[in-house]
């Protein structure tokens, strides 16, 4: 080697070479294998090894990517947050269907979605809302503001019902976009439990029974 040349520095054995795209691709593998996980089971019950696992990433490569389980956490709830918000948008901004018939479809796909797992997956936000009193408490904010983008979501199209005189027009859209995300948890938790669409499609009938603006009925005819 002459005088000008230097070597290359050695890399830590265990540690993937600090390239920014192969960093980003190997965080995405993780988020991606853990929303799988944790929409089946709790995060207190799932270890970090069978996360790395599943994606064939040595372990003692975790904290190269994540700081700690923690900001793996948080990392996921921000992943699948942008992942719904997306699935949301796809149904509700769809101009081609009636705002209500836009809600009905995104219950229709999400009931597909659980049937095609078995079950056996559920909501990853409303797992991770169940376990609150054992998780750290900078999740309770985080998985507070998922609920209420999916609510105000959910209220523009409700907005867009009642413009279409759908829902009676002194409907209070927020206050029912906040009532369908209550009962739609529940209702997934108890499809889950049960392993079934039955507690989905109850909760959809009631829900839209209970909005829907029925029509006028006739003037009763006197003889």
């Amino acid at each position: 080697m002459t005088g000008t040349q230097q070597s290359s520095p050695a890399r830590r054995r265990g540690r993937p070479p600090k390239d920014g795209r192969r960093m980003e691709a190997a965080q995405a593998r993780l988020l991606k294998a853990g929303v799988a996980i944790l929409t089946e089971r709790g995060f207190g019950t799932v270890g970090i090894e069978e996360i790395l696992r599943a994606v064939d990433i040595p372990k003692g490569s975790f904290y190269h990517y994540f700081d700690s389980k923690a900001d793996f956490g948080l990392a996921l709830i921000d992943a699948y947050a942008a992942y719904f918000a997306r699935k949301l948008d796809r149904w509700f901004l769809d101009g081609t269907r009636a705002p209500l018939d836009r809600l009905r479809d995104f219950v229709a796909d999400a009931r597909a979605g659980m049937e095609r797992h078995g079950f056996r997956r559920g909501c990853l936000v409303g797992n991770l809302g169940q376990e609150m009193n054992a998780l750290p408490e900078p999740f309770r904010d985080r998985l507070i503001a998922v609920f209420e983008d999916w609510e105000a979501r959910t209220a523009r199209c409700l907005d867009r019902a009642r413009e279409a005189g759908e829902i009676a027009p002194e409907a209070d859209c927020a206050h029912l976009a906040t009532v369908f995300w209550i009962g739609w948890e529940g209702a997934v938790l108890r499809a889950k439990l049960e392993r079934s669409p039955v507690p989905l499609d109850r909760f959809a009938e009631s829900f839209f029974a209970l909005i829907e603006k029925r029509p006028a009925a006739a003037p009763e005819r006197i003889s």
